[in-house]
């Protein structure tokens, strides 16, 4: 008679154990892929597919929703801008632009900013973004109408970096008069507004430039050069190497930046 042979408990109790183990790790992996595949980066746009990364350094954000009206679809944050030559030029720090916005940036840094600067005697190492991306009313007045900062639409650049250490501040009179001439011609012929020193009191020490939509395509060119320059001569620009400018541009003097850091802004001062 064969002996009454008992289940041991013991191994009954750690392949219970072992079978719960699995079961909670496939719940543990199948949760991660759903997290994964919830948090997964944006789908690459057309937009982002032309600015190559021979071309610019960018972050993919997707679409930016509020608060209120402000965001918008595809964004992203803007790196460096790569020149033909390899060079890059940093935007300080990043900014947070639409894709289209962002792709109109480069191509003025590469066809025009870049090519003007070195006129200078010294090649574009960086770009001060200002401000970029902010959901803002214009100028930061209560009530006042969506800023194109508020739909990620807008630039503000206070100044330029040479690669010898040298500052540029375009909205200054202390830049050489052909580069704010040159450039102000460039930026007129790319963005659909140019807002500087004249044009309404909260742009003397920045250029503001955005990509707005306005009925009949209309344009906006505010930047008071303070040299009499007649604002024909904007139309004459076609590309940066037809600027019809003196050129090599004379030697110019050493700038000095204001500071380190980011200046204090003073209550005359705001950003559109």
């Amino acid at each position: 008679m064969m002996p009454d042979v008992k289940p041991d408990r013991t191994m009954a109790a750690c392949g219970s154990i072992a079978f719960g183990a699995l079961a909670f790790g496939l719940a543990l992996g199948l949760g991660a892929a759903a997290l994964q595949a919830t948090n997964a980066a944006p789908a690459e746009t057309a937009c982002q597919k032309r600015l190559t990364p021979d071309r610019a350094v960018f972050k993919a954000i997707g679409e930016v929703d509020g608060p209120g009206a402000c965001g918008g679809p595809d964004v992203v944050q803007l790196e460096r801008i790569v020149l033909a030559d390899r060079n890059e030029i940093a935007v300080e720090p990043p900014a947070t632009l639409r894709c289209e916005m962002a792709e109109a940036l480069t191509y003025f840094v590469r066809q025009d900013l870049a090519p003007l600067a070195s006129r200078m005697g010294a090649a574009l190492a960086a770009i001060e973004n200002y401000d970029s991306y902010d959901c803002r009313g214009r100028n930061r007045v209560s009530g006042a109408k969506l800023s194109e900062h508020g739909r990620a639409n807008a630039l503000d650049i206070r100044s330029l970096r040479l690669k010898d250490g040298r500052v540029v501040r375009p909205a200054s009179d202390a830049a050489p008069p052909e580069f704010r001439l040159a450039m102000k011609a460039a930026v007129c012929t790319r963005f659909a507004t140019v807002l500087g020193p004249g044009s309404d009191g909260y742009h003397e020490d920045h250029i503001h430039v955005d990509l707005a939509e306005r009925s009949g395509g209309r344009r906006m060119c505010q930047w008071d050069l303070h040299d009499g320059a007649h604002p024909d001569a904007v139309a004459a620009h076609a590309g940066a190497e037809g600027i019809p400018y003196p050129v090599p541009l004379p030697r110019s003097r050493p700038f000095v930046d204001a500071g380190a850091s980011r200046a204090i802004q003073s209550p005359a001062e705001s950003r559109h």
